[in-house]
This record gives structure tokens, sequence and C-alpha cells, in this order.
């Protein structure tokens, strides 16, 4: 018996074939995928291909598994040091113990010695041509597909109940057969999968809305298995092979998608001596139709918040240890598996795009970082994005959400810097934009290592979004800041406002701007400015929840239109018609033609509740927001942004707001004194009983800004000095520096008490 690779698999590993082809229904989300400025077509390959027309498909052959009786039988024999492990050996061997062998009904950890002789396959990436990143929203509710008819699924009666007494008894006698004949039958092949795991194995269950897995019963079994003795473990595997052995004819069934689901939940693929398993079974469902995508990419938001982090945890981990083996013997060498990291990253698309249908998200967007990626040589993979576009080659940023947010600004910079240098052959003045910013206060001796630049800044800011100027409208209820709907003959100004944005990212500058998260999504609207000037940009989908970031009042009562019971028309009496004031000037505004002959009602309510929010986040500011658009995208206009979620850009320009005191102590330098000196020691217990206002207060008094920069509070290179003055004497900073000049308080109120009035009085180099 030899592991041949499905033939519908094998060709859709061949990816990417033309533009929308084998395109994961999660990679095509804002923060799943992203397309390259340009592509280019592989040509050599398309060649071979060409080549390989004639004549059947050569499959991926691995060497035979063992026999049933062999297995059985428990014959453990290791492969010879520096030889190439068969497949038997891969899936019957476990590392002796020091001592010798033990009870082999003891639980003990698995282990398996690698596999080195997997054939090369060609790796699966997007079609990175596409232009704009589709949403999964716009899916239809059924992507149809061909149906094929489904097997007939055993009848299974063993229950969670029966299954826990059956482990519970074993346990107490040592016999392990009960146990050891469910778990082999179970996984021995996808049907057996699905007579264990089905919810009802006489229903279909083929829609998106419900998988039909017995998800306690998997959670029951897999928790359980990690503690079955060696046998049982290996016979798992032993049956999952059976499992990806079979010769595929046609589409996928549904209990075929059920199997992948049920099997990619397997605690043991966190075993790095499984990973060539794991990464068979990677292959095929990264090779999956985009139809069978959509129902993974559905079923798989049921799952539990923590077994669905343990499951992106262990594609990371898989994809981490790839790149930089702990133990380079243990797997095949990489010339041999290049089709492993992109299909891990195809599957971990899947996760990506579940993650993000589910309102709050199952976890965070971070999750999916993979720290390990800042390591790479991040601009080499960048250059292929861009270069090769939909070639074979594989490139980390046509999954823009696996990358590190630290890892996208030096991207965004390097690119930035790029650009200055060809851009100053022709447009010197425009360039100079890009070029570094040095400031110097007339009247202020200081060296500007940053922290003049930064003072500088936010003095600025201050200023333009004064209520005096009426550029922005400051809204109470949220914080936060918005742009006037009020008409003028020039609109420059709100140019120059992005413009400063986009050069506090390139400057690595956190401005203290509060604008709502909507506005992020409106500068990716599109990511890239247009090459036609007559292309809207800034317009992107608004909804409900975004006017409630802005305008919560306003929001609410459109919320409790939508769900009034009475007669909306009768009672409301609205019409499509809304009034603005404009310099005391009352002005009315049609959302559709004849606005204000059309009543809200019942039946049209949503879409009056749309059409106005709409009309306040997008068209009553359209002018004032396309000039600022152009602005902040004439300083970091960078292929780069294709990259970037609207969160990941609110954090570029005004940094994190979560502040994490315990890690600025850790980072901390001291001059003049020591960690351990008592005043160093009042100083942190008072600060880390700050509230959080007192805190943001006493970064923006150090630092000049109350935000922590992209890499976190180790980035600020935070300092306390002794400062050799009376201890009547206030905490003075240089922001320059990020430094804080401490007097050697003796007591913990007297700090307290001089550290708050320093800090809730500051203004610039000195007290107001």
């Amino acid at each position: 018996m030899s592991l041949q690779s499905p033939s519908a698999a094998t060709a859709a590993a061949d990816l990417p074939a033309g533009p929308g082809e084998g395109l994961p229904a999660g990679a095509e989300l804002n923060e799943g995928s992203a397309a390259p400025p340009s592509a280019q077509e592989g040509g050599e390959d398309e060649e071979e291909e060409d080549e390989e027309g004639e004549k059947e498909k050569e499959r991926e052959v691995l060497p035979p598994i063992p026999t049933g009786s062999s297995a059985a039988a428990g014959g453990l024999e290791r492969g010879a040091k520096n030889q190439f492990s068969t497949f038997s050996s891969f899936i019957t061997s476990i590392n002796q113990k020091k001592e010798g062998i033990g009870n082999r009904n003891s639980p003990t950890q698995l282990v398996i010695p690698s596999i080195k002789n997997v054939r090369d396959l060609p790796p699966i990436c997007l079609d990175v041509r596409q232009k704009q990143r589709i949403s999964i929203d716009t899916l239809p509710q059924e992507v149809k597909a061909p149906i094929p008819p489904e097997p007939s699924v055993p009848i299974r009666t063993k229950t969670v109940q029966d299954f826990q007494d059956d482990v519970e008894k074993a346990k107490s006698s040592g016999d392990w057969k009960a146990v050891h004949n469910f778990y082999s039958t179970t996984f021995d092949s996808f049907l057996e999968i699905n007579a264990a795991f089905k919810k009802d194995t006489s229903s279909p269950f083929n829609t998106i809305e419900d998988s039909g897995i017995n998800a306690k019963f998997v959670n029951v079994v897999y928790d359980a298995l990690l503690n079955t003795p060696q046998d049982v473990q290996k016979s798992v595997l032993k049956g999952i092979i059976n499992g990806l052995l079979q010769e595929w004819k046609g589409p996928r069934t549904k209990d075929d998608l059920r199997a992948y689901c049920i099997l990619l939940q397997n605690p043991q693929f966190s075993n790095t001596s499984t990973y060539v398993i794991y990464a068979h079974l990677l292959r095929q469902i990264a090779a999956l139709t985009e139809a069978d995508h959509h129902f993974l990419v559905h079923w798989s938001k049921k799952i539990t918040q923590r077994r669905f982090k343990q499951l992106v945890d262990r594609l990371l981990q898989f994809i981490s240890l790839r790149l930089f083996p702990a133990k380079p013997e243990e797997f095949p060498p990489m010339v041999k598996c290049t089709w492993w990291i992109p299909s891990a990253t195809k599957v971990l698309s899947l996760f990506n795009a579940s993650n993000s249908l589910i309102s709050p998200p199952i976890i965070s967007y971070t999750d999916f970082y993979n720290s390990t990626l800042d390591h790479i040589d991040l601009m080499e993979e960048y250059h292929n994005w861009q270069c090769y576009g939909n070639s074979h080659r594989f490139s980390f940023c046509q999954y823009p959400f696996i990358i590190s947010i630290a890892a996208k600004k030096v991207i965004i910079q390097r690119d930035s810097e790029q650009q200055m240098i060809s851009f100053a052959r022709l447009a010197r003045k425009r360039a100079d934009l890009k070029k570094k910013l040095k400031v110097t206060f007339v009247g202020e001796a200081g060296l500007d290592m940053g922290g003049l630049t930064k003072e500088w800044f936010l003095l600025l800011i201050r200023q333009i979004f004064h209520p005096d100027y009426g550029m922005f409208t400051y809204h109470k209820d949220s914080h936060c800041h918005w742009f006037s709907s009020f008409k003028c003959d020039n609109y420059s100004e709100f140019r120059l406002v992005g413009a400063l944005m986009g050069l506090a990212v390139y400057n690595s500058i956190t401005l203290d701007i509060r604008f709502p998260p909507c506005c992020y999504k409106k500068l990716l609207s599109p990511p890239i400015v247009p090459c036609d000037h007559n292309t809207l940009v800034g317009i992107c989908d608004v909804t409900l929840d975004d006017l409630f970031q802005i305008m919560p009042e306003l929001a609410h009562g459109l919320s409790e239109l939508l769900s009034y019971e009475g007669n909306v028309e009768e009672d409301f009496y609205s019409t499509f018609q809304v009034f603005q004031e404009e310099f005391g000037v009352i002005k009315s505004y049609n959302l559709k033609p004849n606005g204000d002959k059309i009543p809200v009602t019942n039946q049209n309510r949503k879409e009056y509740v749309q059409l106005y929010v709409d009309f306040l986040l997008n068209k009553s500011i359209y002018k004032q927001f396309a000039a600022f658009y152009y602005g902040f995208h004439s300083v970091c206009a960078s292929y780069a942004l294709l990259l970037l979620r609207p969160e990941e850009v609110e954090i570029l320009v005004c940094g994190s707001p979560e502040l994490d005191m315990s890690a600025l102590q850790r980072s901390t330098q001291y001059e003049g004194y020591q960690k351990s000196d008592l005043t160093i020691r009042y100083f942190w217990d008072v600060v880390l009983g700050f509230s959080l206002d007192l805190q943001k207060k006493l970064l923006h008094f150090a630092t000049g800004s109350d935000r922590v920069p992209v890499g976190g509070m180790a980035d600020l290179n935070f300092k306390i000095s002794k400062s050799e003055t009376s201890t009547n004497w206030l905490p003075v900073a240089h922001t320059c520096f990020n430094q804080l000049c401490l007097p050697p308080y003796k007591s913990k109120k007297e700090l307290k008490q001089k550290l708050i009035i320093g800090i809730s009085n500051a203004e610039g180099f000195g007290l107001e």
C-alpha cells in the first residue's frame, strides 16, 4: 500500500491556475489576503505542466504503512542511524526509555522519528492578481457546487458516557482493549469518523449553519487521547493515514469535510514527530475547492474559543518550527517539503476568515501574528509578492494577517525610504516629505533625538483640532473627533492634516489624535491611490456600530427605531430627509431622490437607517475626507498598505492605548539609582497603583505621548535619573530622551504628591 494524494487534491495543489481559482474563502478577507501591485506569470512552471499534460500526473508516493497484524503486535523497530525512515517505522516506532521499555499499557508520550523521503510539491498560494480584496460576506449563503452522493455511514451506538466509562475502567484495570478498539475503529476511515461523531448519521447536514458534528464527544475523545498508552495513540495516527490514503473520485462529500474538520483538532499534531502526517492533512485541506473552504470557514465558527485558539497556535507553531527547527534532523530537508508552509498558511487563513465573521471575533486578530516572521528577510518577502504576482512563488505577504504590526511597520518604512531615493531624482520637494524630520524650537536648547519632533507634532495637532478652527467636531460622549460637514471653498487644510499623520507614521511618532476606528477603515478605501482621479476615495461600508463609536446618542435613537414594535410611519412621522445645522442655518438633505416625500415605515426603516449612517459618515464629509485621504497617502503611499488592517493603521498613527506599566518597570533603565533603592521602590508602588488616567499622564509627561509605540513599552527606552536637587522640587522630564529626573524623596506620600502635581500640570518642557 502506498500513500497517494487524491487526484483532486493534486490538481488543486498546483495552484494558482488562474484568476479566482482555488482561492479559499477566508483568504479573500481584507485582513486575510492581499494582492500585489503587479503580476508576472511563472513561465517555467507552466511549461513543465504542459509537458506533463500528455501523461498521467505523477502522484506522491510514500513508503508503505505497516500491516494490521504487525501494528497490533506492536513490532517496534527503529531504522539505522542516518538512514531515511520508512513510513512503517515512522508510524510504529517510538523512543525507548533510557532504562528500558516500561508497561505498554501505561500512558506515555508518543514519539515518532522523522521521515525524509517526501517528494517536493508545488507550493499552494493565492491568485494574487486581484486588485481589491473581497470580504467573505459577499459570498452567497450557499456556494453552489456539485453534491456527490453521500456513502452510507455505519451505525455506531457508543455515547460520551459509554466512552468515559471505558476509559475509567481501563485506568483502574490496566486493560485498554476496549478503548484501543474504539480509537482504532473510529479513526480508521473518514466514514468511521462520521459514524462516531456525526450527531445523526441519517441526516445529511449539508448546510453552513450546522456541521452536524457532536463537538462534546470529539472534545472528550481528544482530551483522553494523550493520556492513553502508546499503542492506542499509534492506532489513531495509523487510521488517519488510512483516511488520507483514500482514492478520491470526484468532489468531496460533506462527510469528508466533517472528517477534515475533526482531524484538524487532533492534539497529537502539537508533537513535531507527527508533522509529516499533519503536513499531508493540511495539504489536502488547502487543496479543497473554494466551495468546500466556504463550509469549513462557517463550521469553524462553532468551535469554542479555547479550542479555536489551540488550533491557531498549533498551525503557527508548525510554521515556526518548519522555518526554524530546533532539531533539523526531525524533519525532511526543506527542499523536499516546500509545500508545508504554504499549505499550513492557507489553512490558517480559513480560521482567520472564520474569526472575522464573528462580532466580536472569537480571538483577537493579533493572535494570528507569528512573531517568528519578524526574524526572516521581510523585504525579500515583500519584493517577491510585488514582483512575481501570479506565480508559484509563495510569500507571507499574500496572507498579511500572519505578519505582526511591528514587521509591517518595518516594511512600510523601508519601502518609503526606497521610494524617497527614487523620487529624489524626479521631484525634489515631494521627496523631501519622506526625509526624517529634525525639529528645533526657537529659544529652546535641545538636541532632537526624537523628543522634539514628538513635541512639535503634539503641539501642532493640538492647535489643528482646536474647536476655533472648525475643521473637526469633538463628541464628548465618545471622546473622539470627527470631520465637520461644513462646506468651505478650500479643503487644503484637511490635506495638511492627512500629510501630518503620514509624516508621523514615517517618523515613528505616535500622535494624540482621537479618531474613531471607521476613520482608518476609510483611509484604506482603497489602500492604494487610484490612477483615475474620478474614482471615489475614502468611501467604505459603514454600519450602525460605526456610528455608535462617534455619535452614540444618535445611534441609540436609530437602534430604537429599528426595534420599535408600533407603527413607525404614524408614530415617528419621519421621511427620507435629514437636517443639519451649518453656521446657525438649518439645511435639509434628501437621503434618496424625493426623500422628503417618502415616509419612513416599518418596511423601509432599515434602508432609512443605512442611508442616514452612510450620509453622516461618507457623503456629508466626502470632500473633507478625500482631501485628508490624499494628504495621508502623499507621504505613506506604499503597496505595503495592502498588508494592513484598519486597526493596525490606528496603532501606527496613535500607538496602542493599552498600557502595561509592569512591562515598563521591567524595561526601565536607571542613572544614579539602582532598582532596589527605596525611592525607586516607592515610585513603582505609586505608579502601579495609579488610575489609568494618571498612568497616561505620567507617560505623556515623560515621553510626549500617552500611548505605547508599536514595539511595546520596551521600545520607549524609558530612563529614570537621579536629580541632585532639593526634594522640594517637582520631577522633571526630558521628552527628547524619554527620561524622568526624580529627586530622592524620603517618603512614598511625598513622592506621590509631587509626582501627581508634576504630571498634571506639565506643558512642553516646563510648567504652565
